[in-house]
């Protein structure tokens, strides 16, 4: 996913404790995962270990295979 403006510089967040400090912060206004994900992302270039960590995909749901005759 590409920044709207790539010549504008965004502050870093290398570690854990700057991510979720960041988080955080975006808790009252994001009413999702995925906002929170492209709220950070927009604003900050972050760890992505450090994103993981703290804000976990969701899993996806089990496709059973069907069964064989």
């Amino acid at each position: 996913m590409l920044n709207a403006d790539p010549l504008l510089r965004r502050p870093k967040l290398l570690n854990k404790a700057l991510v979720a400090r960041a988080l955080e912060g975006f808790k009252p206004k994001a009413n999702s995962p995925d906002t929170m994900w492209r709220m950070l992302t927009d604003h900050y270039v972050v760890d992505l270990d450090a994103v993981a960590a703290l804000l976990p995909a969701k899993d996806p749901e089990t496709r059973w295979l069907p069964a064989r005759d």
